[in-house]
C-alpha cells in the first residue's frame, strides 16, 4: 500500500473525537464521581478517570467504581453510566485549545475534515452539534456505520469516501494506538496525539505515527506546517 505523506495535495483531515478533537474527559470524570457516591465511595482522583476515558463506557465504570466486568450489578451500573451521560453530553465538553481555528484554516483552504470514533453515534452526533465548529465535520462516522470498527480501517475508508477524498491524500489523528493502527492500514499519513487519554504507562512515540503531537497547539501547527 502506498502510504500517504503531507503537504499540498492533502484533500481532507480525519480526527478521533475523545481526547483528540474534544476534551470529554470533564465530563466522564463529574460522571464517575456521581457514579462513586451513589456506590457510596469516597470521591476518586479525576486524572485516574481521565486514563481510562478511552476504554469507554465499560473502562469508565470498572475504574470509577474499582467493579469488575464480570459482577453482576456491571450491567446495571453501566446502564446508569451512559442515562448519566446522555443527559449531561456536551455540557462539560470542549474543544481542545486551537482546534476550532484550525478547522476554520482548514475550510479557507480547501480542505475537508470529518470524525471517526468508536463512541456510538446516539452520543457522539449530539455532542457534535454541541461544538462550535465552522463549517460543521463533513463525516461523523461511528460504529453504527461500519462492520468492524477501530483498529480496523473500515470506518476511516468510508469517513474518505464521504469526503471524496483518497486516503493517501488524507491525514489521521488519534490518542490510541488503535486509532494510529487503523490510520495506517488505511494509507492515511497518521499524527499521534500524545495530549490525549493515555494510560500512565503509554507512549505515543511508540505507536509507529508519522508524527507525534505533543498539544493540541502542536498538533494545529503540526498539520499547518504540513499544508500551507
Amino acid at each position: 500500500m502506498t502510504r500517504a505523506t503531507p503537504g499540498p495535495h492533502t484533500r481532507a483531515v480525519l480526527f478521533d473525537l475523545d481526547g483528540t478533537l474534544i476534551d470529554t474527559a470533564p465530563e466522564f470524570i463529574h460522571i464517575g464521581l456521581q457514579l462513586r457516591a451513589a456506590a457510596g465511595l469516597a470521591p476518586m482522583s479525576g486524572d485516574i478517570i481521565r486514563q481510562s476515558v478511552s476504554g469507554g463506557a465499560i473502562g469508565m465504570v470498572q475504574t470509577a467504581l474499582e467493579l469488575s466486568a464480570t459482577d453482576p450489578q456491571f450491567e446495571t451500573w453501566r446502564q446508569q453510566f451512559l442515562t448519566l451521560y446522555e443527559a449531561e453530553l456536551g455540557q462539560h465538553s470542549a474543544p481542545y485549545p486551537g482546534l476550532v481555528e484550525l478547522i476554520a484554516e482548514l475550510h479557507g483552504a480547501g480542505v475537508s475534515w470529518g470524525v471517526v470514533t468508536n463512541k456510538l453515534e446516539r452520543f457522539a452526533a449530539p455532542l457534535m452539534k454541541r461544538m462550535p465548529f465552522d463549517p460543521p465535520a463533513g463525516a461523523v462516522i461511528t460504529p453504527d456505520h461500519v462492520a468492524q470498527p477501530k483498529p480496523d480501517p473500515e470506518a476511516i475508508l468510508l469517513a474518505c469516501k464521504h469526503l471524496g477524498a483518497s486516503p493517501k491524500h488524507s491525514l489521521f489523528i488519534g490518542d490510541h494506538l488503535r486509532d494510529i493502527e487503523a490510520g495506517k492500514s488505511a494509507g492515511c499519513y497518521t499524527i499521534a496525539a500524545a495530549y490525549g487519554y493515555l494510560a500512565a504507562e503509554e507512549s505515543a512515540s511508540l505507536w509507529g505515527a508519522d508524527a507525534v503531537a505533543l498539544s493540541s497547539k502542536h498538533l494545529a501547527d503540526l498539520i499547518r506546517g504540513q499544508l500551507f
